[in-house]
């Protein structure tokens, strides 16, 4: 190579190297500028492909029954859509389209009875021709995954998204395994667009556990696809264990709907009590609704402010009996014909058309339900001086304020006697005190009354009314709500005997017959109140009617305490409407919690012995000592026998011996036993039947050979 070649080539090879560095310091020149000068720019230019606290929301805990099963969860719900202008070729998918529409229709229709095919029709043209057709609802409320997948599968609807049209939007949504049972107790959430706030129930009052916490994130592009990046993982809702029964909860709620059908009742409440723990077994709130169909529609049973009735007069006797201005053994006058003249106006006992009561002794005034008895004896004890009686009511956890974490929970309302500065009374009068015994001018919801005599059940002691006992994660019990006592004593212990008493004879002897039961021992209190139509008053065309019943049982061991209140218009109308509703509960419930034994079922005069089938020896002798029951057993070699009944025991007898290429016998035997001994002989076994063995097709003590078949009849 010549000197002057070799000279070029290192000129050439300087420029491109001057070249390359000038670029490259423009590079990094245009990069320090960009990060520096331009910095903000670029910063705001990322920002607009990203979006920031995309929220990442929890999954609400679920709320289950005393016994674990799901009364509220979360589940996928979907709202379906459909998009008319999807596709490459609109014209031809919208021929498509109305080649398919009556298919389409027809298979809405059937997922959607509420709906005809031609409403789907005249709803599917509609959405052709609004401006939101590219988001057209096919349904206006959301389905389960299962209906999903079944629109799904319509014609069109089951092509993809782009070409066909059909889409969903997803969506977590409550669901209620049990329909409406205890509907209103348990809650339900608003589903409407952007809103996920609890209606009423147990989901409001515990939404702060059962909400979760929110996490959120941002959607980035990254290498050209736009993600999700969480920046906070959102933490799910705590599940809640509540004390609701759904045995007993439906026990109740099908005797009330069925007393609601027979006499014509308009709204009924039930509650169901756990006496030592106040737990809330179950607590119904039916309304009969205009088409003719019964639902829970607001939560009577502890929100309703009416007079109670009768079931006070027992909180009236107890005052009285405490203080010891009364004793068991005194008798009162009952009137003139049933009616007595208090201060200028008349109170009548429920016979009065019948002439009345005679003089009746304190208990036998409770069992009958004397308006007259009860008005007398705390007019003439406490007239001069209300405030006692007040205050004795107060004492014994009647007027106490329960605070039920359940929403619309109201307290008891029984005003205090107030004198203004002159003497004169500010809100009392004469009559004011005698109406109040008997239930009048006195606003308690049914959870109170049914709180005060679960209170006598258990022993005095008062509990405050349980409905969450627990709150768990992941089926770990994360807290407890425990038990809260509200009142040691309600009362004297004399004081509550002699009610525990009279309460029961309520039931054997007054007007609580019909809440007795022939298998077990009940107490309670029937009760019947004219329900005032606000300045109309009492007098005021038909009548409306509050009628009661609360009770407990078995007496002898309380385990429950229930109220049942209906309310009616009109006339035949009396407590014992209730009394037999509360009858169906109790025994509804005492069956579903009887549990016996075998050993249990035996008597002195029967012995029952179980019929026991033929077969391996060691198995039928551990199960008939299980049983409680003696057997006669014989010496023998063999592990096989057949049993004999001989007066209430049972003999075991040897089975036949044969050797192994002989048929055994197997009559008499179980399945199990019958195939294990053919089949240790290499025979092969069918059966047909069930029981024991009553025929075999190869007779006993024929000789078999390996691989041959016999056939079993069960009986």
């Amino acid at each position: 190579m010549s000197k002057n070649n070799h000279n070029n080539t290192t000129l050439r090879y300087s420029f491109i190297a001057i070249i390359l560095t000038v670029v490259a310091v423009g590079i990094i020149g245009r990069a320090l500028y960009i990060m520096t000068a331009k910095k903000d720019y670029w910063i705001e230019v990322a920002n607009q492909q990203k979006r920031v606290n995309v929220p990442d929301p929890p999954l609400r805990g679920n709320i289950l029954s005393c016994d674990g099963q799901l009364m509220a969860t979360t589940l996928p719900q979907y709202r379906l859509y459909f998009d008319f202008l999807a596709g490459d070729d609109i014209k031809k998918k919208d021929s498509l389209l109305n080649a398919k529409m009556d298919s389409i229709c027809e298979g809405l229709h059937e997922i959607f009875p509420e709906k005809s095919a031609e409403e789907f029709r005249k709803h599917m043209t509609e959405g052709r021709h609004s401006k939101k057709n590219r988001h057209w609802p096919i349904w206006n409320k959301r389905v389960s995954y299962t209906t999903y997948k079944k629109v799904k599968q319509l014609p069109v609807f089951r092509m993809s998204k782009n070409a066909g049209g059909f889409h969903e939007e997803k969506n977590n949504g409550r669901s209620m395994p049990f329909g409406s049972l205890a509907k209103r107790t348990v809650g339900k959430m608003f589903e409407g667009t952007g809103m996920n706030e609890p209606q009423y129930g147990l989901e409001m009052s515990f939404d702060s556990v059962l909400r979760g916490e929110m996490g959120y994130g941002h959607r980035q592009k990254v290498r050209n696809r736009m993600l999700t990046i969480i920046d906070k993982e959102h933490v799910d809702g705590y599940d809640i264990m509540t004390t609701l029964d759904v045995k007993m909860q439906d026990v109740a709620e099908k005797a009330v709907v069925e007393e609601m059908k027979e006499d014509d009742i308009d709204i009924g409440v039930a509650i169901v009590m756990e006496v030592k723990t106040g737990d809330i077994k179950a607590i119904v709130n039916m309304e009969r609704c205009d088409d003719g169909t019964y639902r829970e529609l607001q939560n009577h049973a502890v929100s309703d402010l009416l007079e109670p009735g009768s079931v006070f007069k027992t909180a009236s006797l107890m005052v009285a009996l405490d203080d010891g201005v009364v004793d068991t053994s005194m008798m009162y006058a009952l009137g003139n014909h049933g009616i007595h003249m208090m201060y200028g106006r008349e109170m009548r006992d429920h016979n009065w058309r019948k002439g009345g009561y005679k003089p009746l002794k304190v208990p036998d005034i409770l069992a009958n339900s004397s308006n007259i008895g009860v008005s007398r004896i705390i007019d003439e004890n406490y007239h001069r001086n209300p405030e006692k009686y007040v205050e004795g009511l107060h004492r014994i956890g009647i007027a106490e304020d329960l605070k039920v974490k359940i929403p619309g929970y109201t307290p008891p309302r029984i005003r205090m006697p107030k004198k203004a500065k002159n003497g004169q009374w500010t809100n009392w009068s004469n009559t004011s005190l005698p109406w109040m015994s008997i239930g009048y001018e006195t606003q308690v919801p049914p959870i109170s009354t049914l709180t005060f005599y679960n209170a006598i059940a258990n022993g005095g002691k008062m509990m405050q009314p349980r409905i969450v006992k627990q709150k768990m994660r992941d089926g770990e019990v994360v807290a407890t709500y425990e038990p809260v006592v509200l009142k040691e004593h309600i009362c004297k212990e004399s004081t509550l005997g002699a009610i525990q008493a009279m309460l029961r004879r309520v039931v054997t002897h007054g007007t609580g017959k019909k809440a007795g039961s022939k298998s077990f021992a009940v107490a309670g209190k029937t009760g019947t109140a004219q329900i005032a139509r606000g300045k109309l008053g009492y007098k005021s065309g038909i009548m409306n009617y509050l009628l009661s019943f609360v009770g407990y049982f078995p007496f002898d061991d309380p385990q429950y305490t229930c109220i049942v209140c209906l309310r009616k218009s009109g006339t035949p109308a009396s407590g014992g409407m209730s009394a037999q509703t509360f009858k169906k509960i109790a025994e509804g419930i005492m069956a579903h919690n009887l549990k016996r034994s075998a050993t249990d079922l035996r008597t002195a005069e029967t012995q029952l012995m179980p019929d026991i089938k033929s077969g391996r020896r060691d198995a039928a002798m551990t199960a008939m000592r299980l049983l409680g029951f003696a057997a006669n057993t014989v010496q023998a070699g063999s592990d096989w026998c057949t049993f004999s009944k001989q007066g209430g025991s049972a003999k075991a007898e040897d089975l036949p011996q044969y050797s192994k290429g002989k048929m055994p016998d197997v009559t008499g035997m179980g399945a199990r036993d019958a195939v294990y001994m053919i089949e240790s002989r290499g025979l092969v076994t069918r059966i047909n039947g069930r029981g024991r063995v009553t025929a075999q097709s190869i007779a006993a003590g024929n000789t078999v050979t390996p691989g041959d078949t016999c056939i079993l009849r069960l009986e």
